[in-house]
């Protein structure tokens, strides 16, 4: 399980060798939730809360990572053992990818997928909005169109090639977002992405899921001994995790899916957003609702990959892994086994 902290003022213990969650009720009580170690895999904490050094250390002893969240749920920092996850010679063989046209096929697998789980998205809206048929299947067509220029690049990731990437990328994304748009209910509608701050509740919504999936996909490439700050695409930006911001971009669909499951399912009004200078924020009661659908997609609901049924957190460690054997290996696709790991860590 996921421990999150965002009510103002909770505090995070150790009381009989578990984690205990005090927070003060409305009448000035306070309530006391334990949980056993063993059954955390992160803990992420929101501003306006607290923990003590023993907290830190079972944290430490049961390889349970503490994630101090912003706001808008983007990781500022986090406590987590020193060790490396796995061999430093992945990290050597990550360098050299970077260099050379491995580099390419990763950044191009990642955006296709990340295209192509848009284009999905806009087929699935049209099989039940056909009133507007016409518009989606345009959209659905010039995504594709974008996808296919992104898997026609060839060379390396150069400065020049990655800002064609990131082009074609930012094109199709403005693309996906005016679609999302059109169909939500009129209250809900953007004009586009926005964040640091949201202009909208709706973009409220989506930078805290993104902000958590970041968090995750951090600790995934650490696990399998990736280097987050060593990317392909996204480079060399002083102090950036640049494969995060990578590896990240075939998963964003599943944030999109679980907020857009949200509004349209009519689960969010105004008041789980706070004004704030120049847009929105979410709020406790916000952070709680989606949270509590986000866990459950991720950890809950069960889907195929490769021949098995896979939680979604788990199937994001097992690519991670894969990466790492195959810039240990050189082999790629089928002539790889599963990674033998193990699956509660994320």
């Amino acid at each position: 399980m996921q421990l999150h902290l965002n009510s103002y003022g909770a505090y995070l213990h150790v009381k009989d060798a578990m984690f205990d969650v005090r927070k003060k009720q409305d009448d000035g009580s306070w309530s006391s939730k334990p949980v056993a170690a063993h059954k955390v895999k992160s803990i992420w904490m929101g501003r306006g809360t607290a923990l003590s050094s023993d907290a830190v250390r079972l944290a430490l002893q049961h390889n349970v990572d503490i994630v101090f969240l912003e706001n808008d749920g983007m990781p500022m920092g986090r406590v987590w053992h020193s060790k490396l996850g796995s061999t430093t010679l992945i990290r050597k063989r990550q360098s050299e990818a970077a260099l050379d046209d491995r580099g390419l096929r990763y950044v191009k697998d990642w955006l296709c997928a990340k295209l192509e789980n848009q284009a999905d998205f806009v087929r699935d809206l049209k099989k039940h909005r056909p009133q507007h048929g016409d518009f989606l299947a345009d959209k659905v067509e010039r995504i594709g169109q974008l996808r296919e220029q992104i898997a026609g690049a060839t060379g390396a990731v150069t400065s020049e090639v990655s800002a064609s990437l990131q082009g074609w990328e930012g094109t199709a994304g403005r693309l996906y977002f005016e679609t999302v748009s059109f169909v939500l209910p009129r209250p809900w509608q953007f004009a586009g992405r926005s964040n640091r701050p949201a202009k909208d509740v709706f973009n409220a919504f989506l930078n805290y899921a993104y902000g958590v999936l970041y968090a995750r996909v951090e600790k995934t490439l650490m696990l399998a001994g990736l280097d987050p700050y060593s990317g392909f695409m996204h480079r060399d930006d002083y102090n950036h995790k640049s494969l995060v911001f990578d590896f990240i971009e075939p998963y964003r669909c599943w944030a999109d899916k679980v907020v857009f499951t949200l509004f349209s399912g009519k689960k969010v009004n105004q008041g789980h957003a706070d004004v704030i200078t120049g847009g929105f924020s979410l709020n406790k009661d916000g952070k709680v609702l989606l949270m509590e659908a986000y866990n459950e997609y991720l950890e809950n609901d069960i889907i195929r990959y490769r021949g098995r049924n896979r939680n979604r957190a788990t199937i994001l460690l097992l690519e991670a892994h894969r990466v790492a054997q195959e810039l240990l290996t050189g082999a790629t696709g089928d002539d790889l086994p599963e990674p033998d790991i193990d699956i509660q860590q994320i």
